[in-house]
């Protein structure tokens, strides 16, 4: 995914709608690479155009947020530290087979954040991505299909278990 789409999808992701006007930098090199990218992002289904009398707006689709929040997870100038402070992350997926392609997306960006599947759809990890996952569960709308956990009382057997798994 190119710096300019990339670019584009993040403001997108700020607002319900931009001016397609106001996406445009002046420049008119940047501005058709600017083009092409918009173009590329309704393509694949990540943003929409809506036309109305006066000016067309763009908007970040579902796909989309999903494909951003992969991004995010993904970038090496992430923020989230890979040290432990002393917290599980605990979520809890359960999604019905009807939606599974979400599922399948938020397993993608689970393994991304280093969560490990502990048993079905219950998933751990010591990093501090639960700010990103409580982000997701809000623009996804799943209040009761993810729970989020953040704990440091572990049985002693599991965290036995979790300190080899995580080597900690």
């Amino acid at each position: 995914m190119s710096s300019y789409t990339k670019k584009i999808l993040k403001k997108l992701a700020e607002k319900p709608a931009l001016s397609v006007e106001f996406l445009k930098p002046e420049d008119t090199k940047t501005s058709y690479a600017t083009t092409r990218a918009l173009k590329n992002l309704v393509d694949s289904g990540y943003a929409e155009i809506h036309k109305s009398e006066k000016q067309d707006y763009a908007r970040i689709t579902q796909r989309g947020k999903t494909k951003l929040n992969s991004l995010l997870v993904e970038s090496t100038d992430a923020l989230v530290p890979q040290t432990w402070d002393g917290f599980w992350r605990i979520i809890l997926l359960d999604l019905p087979e009807n939606r599974k392609s979400e599922r399948e997306s938020l397993r993608y960006l689970l393994k991304k954040a280093n969560f490990v599947c502990l048993k079905n759809s219950a998933w751990i990890s010591p990093y501090p991505y639960e700010h990103l996952f409580m982000n997701i569960k809000k623009d996804l709308g799943l209040t009761t299909e993810m729970m989020i956990i953040v704990t440091q009382f572990i049985d002693e057997e599991t965290k036995k278990v979790l300190f080899e798994t995580f080597g900690k």
